[in-house]
């Protein structure tokens, strides 16, 4: 039996696994809050297929156990999954190294993916507080028997999306990505979790960077530790990943 801390191989028809092979851990955490121009459009992650191209995502955060991007159909505007990175198909499966991750970015992406989607709107500030109400984290793996949470931003009493089903996913009234708006959206969505890091800082301190970040080391500000490539300086260089 592996250690623990050795990830399952890969499932060869597993679209999460492509995209988590296609996009390893970034040194630092954060992904630059500018985004290139739009990726091809991510093929359909509900259904398995044998084409070796990984799909392509919308990527928002890329950690050692986890990825977030946006879902290619979303449910609402602002729809992100956020995938455990080794191959675990039941929660069940998840190991603790991987369910803390889990726990410490869950909230963190949640309120960069609802901030982001509300920016611009009328009334709202750049440091709205953003109640518990304002998203639904559901997690669900009928569809791709990969252990993954649908983050899904509520959009008040909008009629078309209140009609939608909330109980199976993959299926119902749902529509394709909108591409230019997916850019936009990452762009700020990348952005807000590295102001979420800094919200963690001001709150907990150093120690709460490191438990967050979950590797002993904490990010440095600008030009400080982990600054490497200036992913924290928002130069626009383009990641590795």
């Amino acid at each position: 039996m592996p250690p623990p801390s050795t990830p399952p191989n890969p499932n060869p028809t597993c679209p999460f696994c492509a995209i988590a092979l296609a996009n390893p851990p970034s040194p630092t955490r954060l992904l630059p809050p500018t985004s290139a121009a739009p990726p091809p459009a991510t093929p359909n992650p509900t259904t398995a297929s044998p084409d070796p191209t990984p799909p392509a995502a919308h990527l928002i955060l890329s950690t050692p156990h986890l990825i977030a991007f946006l879902d290619h159909a979303p449910i609402s505007r602002g729809h992100v999954l956020v995938v455990v990175r080794a191959h675990r198909e039941k929660l069940g499966d998840v190991r603790v190294e991987e369910g803390e991750a889990v726990g410490r970015w869950l909230g963190v992406v949640s309120r960069a993916v609802v901030g982001a989607v509300r920016e611009g709107e009328a009334g709202e500030g750049e440091d709205a507080d953003l109640d518990v109400g304002d998203w639904n984290v559901v997690q669900n793996n009928e569809v791709v028997p990969h252990v993954h949470f649908h983050i899904i931003p509520r959009v008040g009493d909008v009629p078309e999306v209140k009609a939608r089903s909330w109980t199976v996913f993959g299926k119902g009234q749902r529509e394709e990505l909108d591409e230019d708006d997916a850019v936009v959206l990452v762009g700020r969505m990348r952005e807000r979790v590295r102001k979420e890091v800094e919200r963690v800082r001001w709150r907990e301190g150093e120690e709460g960077v490191r438990r967050l970040l979950g590797d002993g080391q904490a990010v440095g500000g600008a030009g400080g530790r982990g600054d490497e490539g200036g992913l924290w300086r928002g130069t626009g260089r383009r990641s590795k990943l």
